[in-house]
């Protein structure tokens, strides 16, 4: 046998390897997300056999409504987590967003058409101070993101003195132009017959292009590369700092938008809001496939993660058993997933070995 022919002969035996595992991580990710969708439509029943009355098409517009918030979030942080870090400041994000948002249209005078980027770009700022302080500086993601929550909620009580802004009851001295204001409003205005918010289409909008840039391009395929095997990444030169700086970015962009989008809905901004939305947010991710170890994660998965807790968070509000059930629920969810996380890796790991 020549070298050619040994060479012939031994390509399908290399390659078996990587097939088999890569077949056996898509059949990983169909059975999570198969039990996930199970779990979703099993709540669904649940909610219909307790309360039939409940169950129609306005509960299902409020529970769209009511995940769009922690949807929009999420895919930020899916995006950070797949690239193997984490961030824990996006609910106070969230509240500065809102928040400079106020100060800058009502308090400062600035058109909204300026205000609303400016907003977003604080964001996009705070995701950059904290990807530098993470890849220069190699401080852990935990710690820093951890550290910014505080400090943006301190900018937040800082640049509105603790004040309440409605832009349909502007503090004395201030003047809202009936334009911008119309403006302002029509961006999560709800229309149609049975009447959806407008946030539910910005949710959408935004996981179509999140899943676009995570799964059909070089960038997702690179971030994941990257959460996936950061030595690897390292040797092959891939440009690890800036996909990480750029993921934090994106994850501060989102959290930004999604706390404007909820003020224009309920048009009132406090130094307060968002701080509840981390551990949400943070739950929807996990229960939605992404590993805290990094490389995996789908849009798709968050998405659904965040529709099961706003689906069991409604559930829970028309049973009424009480605020406490609620907190309680959320923390063995969260636990939960982290440790069927934990565990899916530790099977990984073993069966790689």
């Amino acid at each position: 046998m020549t070298s050619a022919d040994s060479r012939q002969t031994a390509s399908p035996d290399a390659s078996s390897p990587s097939l088999a595992s890569a077949g056996q991580a898509t059949f990983d990710l169909a059975l999570r997300m198969g039990g996930l969708i199970l779990a979703i439509a099993l709540v669904a029943i649940v909610m219909l056999i307790l309360k039939p009355r409940s169950f129609n098409v306005d509960v299902g517009i409020s529970v769209l409504r009511a995940m769009s918030s922690v949807a929009i979030m999420s895919l930020g942080l899916t995006l950070v987590i797949v690239v193997g870090e984490i961030d824990l400041s996006f609910g106070a994000m969230y509240g500065l967003g809102a928040n400079s948002l106020a100060v800058m249209w009502i308090v400062l005078g600035v058109p909204i058409y300026a205000a609303l980027p400016l907003a977003i770009g604080v964001g996009a700022l705070v995701g950059l101070f904290n990807g530098a302080l993470v890849t220069w500086l190699r401080i852990p993601s935990f710690i820093v993101t951890l550290g910014s929550y505080n400090l943006l909620y301190g900018v937040s009580l800082w640049i509105t003195r603790t004040s309440t802004f409605n832009p349909v009851y502007p503090p004395p001295g201030s003047e809202i132009p009936p334009a911008e204001l119309d403006f302002f409003t029509s961006l999560t205005a709800s229309v149609g017959a049975h009447p959806i918010s407008l946030e539910v289409a910005w949710m959408i909008g935004l996981a179509l292009v999140i899943g676009f840039l995570l799964h059909r391009t070089l960038f997702g395929f690179r971030l994941m590369a990257i959460g996936g095997n950061p030595v690897a990444a390292q040797l092959a030169r891939l440009p690890v700092t800036r996909y990480k700086v750029i993921a934090f970015m994106i994850c501060g962009m989102l959290a930004a938008a999604a706390g404007i989008l909820d003020f224009s809905f309920i048009q009132t901004a406090q130094p307060n809001i968002g701080l509840s939305y981390t551990f949400p947010v943070f739950a929807a991710v996990i229960i939605g496939g992404a590993s805290l170890s990094g490389g995996k994660g789908t849009v798709v998965g968050a998405m659904c993660g965040a529709l099961l807790l706003a689906e069991l968070q409604q559930g829970l509000a028309l049973l009424t058993p009480g605020p406490h059930v609620q907190q309680l629920f959320l923390g063995f969810v969260t636990i939960g997933a982290v440790a069927l996380d934990l565990a899916l890796t530790n099977i990984r790991k073993r069966r790689a070995a």
